[in-house]
């Protein structure tokens, strides 16, 4: 299953004319470019951000490990 023909995208270009008209078609087309554009805004915002934050210090599981206190013990008296 590739792309779509000449033929079949003529007919879904159809499609949507009927349903939409052919006066919403450029207000739709507008909209969906905003949309993108608004998105790819976004998406450098946060790269910039992400790159700007200072890297974290990974701790080790051996690290972890011998720093946490045993749940079970029990003193005797």
């Amino acid at each position: 299953m590739g792309m779509p023909s000449g033929t079949e995208l003529l007919i879904i270009f159809g499609i949507i004319v009927l349903l939409f008209g052919a006066k919403k078609i450029p207000d739709l087309a507008k909209g969906l470019g905003k949309g993108i554009k608004n998105f790819k805004e976004e998406m450098k915002d946060d790269s910039k951000e992400v790159a700007s934050d200072e890297p974290k210090k990974v701790e080790s599981s051996e690290e972890v490990a011998s720093t946490e206190t045993p749940k079970n013990t029990t003193t005797q008296a």
